[in-house]
């Protein structure tokens, strides 16, 4: 068991054996949860990164979903035949 110790601004070192053991690496975010005896839980946070689309590529999305007219004919035969 490792211990740590709390600085003056409520922050704590976790040891590297524990990262190491875990696989933590640094600057991972982590969830942090007072449990009712009274212990500290830490948790990686599953954080997962977010593409952010120009207007020029959200165009590219829109044309590569556009249907052709054939397909639409067929559709609205379909639909229709219902």
């Amino acid at each position: 068991m490792e211990t740590a110790k709390l600085g003056k601004k409520g922050q704590v070192s976790i040891p590297k054996a524990v990262l190491e053991q875990l696989g933590i690496e640094a600057e991972t975010m982590l969830l942090v949860e007072a449990t009712d005896d009274g212990s500290i839980l830490l948790r990686p946070a599953g954080v997962y990164p977010v593409e952010l689309y120009s207007d020029a590529r959200v165009s590219e999305f829109m044309e590569e979903d556009r249907i052709t007219a054939d397909q639409q004919k067929r559709l609205k035969k379909k639909l229709m035949d219902r």
